[in-house]
């Protein structure tokens, strides 16, 4: 397996409430977690981001957002909300308050943690000033080792921390990247994503039906990942799914907010996101939240709206309408129709996938941009003197004008459109980057 496809390691921050842990969280991750794109339906999800220290990037879970803000509730209630979470740490951050004296629930949550056999650190939250710093001593009879004293909203502390909690990750080599892209010419990385019961493993299985070549059923990083490689032809196709983040009974908000987390660090891995949609439901608002993810990291996006066998007397075309109207972003993405159950309209999914790959990897010469220009009939006070391609996968493109500012929304939506219809690109985001010549 090549490093591009592992997933990202990932630190878990963890503490009873109100001890600073979604501070910690937005310090961390800093600026990166504002993703440009004023889009409509593209929400940002406050418990999972990805950050970067040294030149090395990790995924940051924070389970304030997963456990009920109940100062009444016991340490094991809040370790048991925060399981799945803890399950994909690479290290965990144990945050407690340096204001307040440790308190019972403070210790019990300690004695939970350490049999996890993760690497482990105590991090005492709010220390801003030289004398609060004489209190860290008693933090020691927690027996977690040396306690990290930080304030996360002044920033004190964060670079001891993230250097000590960072120190065996991977450090990312841009070079190797650029290479396995090339590589990976004929290997497509698909990810199915979707909220809980849209029947994401049972298209899994549609898809690698047993008369398929079936490589290297291999068991997932996580928990409830799988991944399943069917080769085609020339082609291999790996499928990740994040099957199990279901609980008995009903969906909690918790449940689907693991799931948000589940989905980034697949969609992360991927050349070729599948959003699995219920057609008996039609889109909800977490559907929409997970594709916004998968559009902003560039990739490409196949709508599948699976249980259609279960969805009487709808039209295609109503529902790929009221899509259109719900995923307005997404107005690059293939709509197909499936019943994974009845292993319906799966040889369509493969050729789309092929397809919407291609077209992400597609390379336009500089020539054929210079005609493309020359031939843009527009009104804007911004003069375009040419394009190049940047990269693919999404397809970049540089567009140098006589302004030093950005262009304006509306002429980045003409370009692409115009940029669409010329070249194809189907299925994929097309990125516009501005240069003043």
């Amino acid at each position: 397996m090549n490093p591009a496809d592992e997933p990202l390691p990932t630190i878990v921050i963890v503490g009873r409430p109100n001890v600073g842990k979604s501070t910690l969280f937005n310090a961390i991750l800093g600026t990166r977690r504002s993703i440009v794109g004023d889009e409509p339906g593209i929400t940002r999800d406050r418990i999972y981001g990805e950050a970067e220290y040294r030149g090395k990037r990790f995924g940051l879970i924070d389970t304030g957002g997963i456990i009920p803000n109940d100062d009444e509730l016991i340490p094991s209630h809040i370790l048991k909300q925060a399981r799945v979470a803890l399950d994909l740490a690479s290290h965990i951050l144990y945050v407690i308050d340096g204001r307040t004296e440790i308190t019972a629930s403070d210790r019990d949550l300690a004695q939970l943690l350490r049999p996890l056999g993760k690497p482990l650190t105590l991090v005492v939250n709010k220390i801003d000033a030289k004398v609060r710093e004489n209190l860290v001593p008693e933090f020691y009879s927690l027996g977690l080792g040396d306690p990290f004293a930080i304030s996360a909203e002044h920033k004190l502390g964060l670079d001891e921390l993230l250097a000590h909690a960072t120190e065996p990750f991977p450090k990312e080599d841009p070079v190797l990247e650029e290479a396995e892209k090339e590589d990976d010419q004929r290997r497509i990385k698909v990810a199915i994503i979707g909220r809980p019961n849209v029947g994401k493993s049972t298209m899994l299985n549609s898809l690698v039906g047993s008369e398929r070549a079936i490589v290297s059923p291999v068991a997932g990083t996580t928990r409830d990942a799988v991944d399943e490689t069917v080769v085609e032809g020339n082609t291999a196709f790996r499928f990740v799914d994040t099957a199990g983040i279901r609980r008995k009974g009903k969906t909690t908000e918790m449940t689907e907010k693991l799931s948000v987390v589940m989905a980034r660090r697949n969609i992360r891995m991927a050349n070729v996101v599948l959003l699995m949609v219920d057609a008996t439901e039609g889109i909800v608002g977490s559907d929409a939240t997970i594709a916004g993810y998968a559009h902003e990291e560039g990739r490409c996006v196949i709508i599948v709206v699976n249980k259609w066998d279960a969805a009487e007397g709808k039209s295609k075309r109503a529902f790929t309408e009221a899509i259109r109207d719900e995923l307005k972003f997404l107005d690059y993405a293939p709509v197909l129709f499936a019943s994974a159950k009845n292993a319906e309209g799966i040889r369509r999914i493969f050729s789309t996938i092929k397809r919407c790959y291609e077209s992400a990897s597609k390379r336009v010469t500089t020539g054929e941009l210079n005609r493309f220009v020359a031939s843009l009939k527009f009104e804007s006070d911004i003069r375009i003197y040419y394009l190049t391609q940047g990269s693919v996968r999404p397809p970049t493109f540089i567009v140098f004008t006589d302004k030093a500012d950005k262009v304006h929304f509306s002429v980045e939506r003409f370009l692409v459109n115009r940029l669409r219809e010329q070249f194809g690109f189907e299925g994929t985001p097309v990125v516009i980057k501005t240069k003043r010549r």
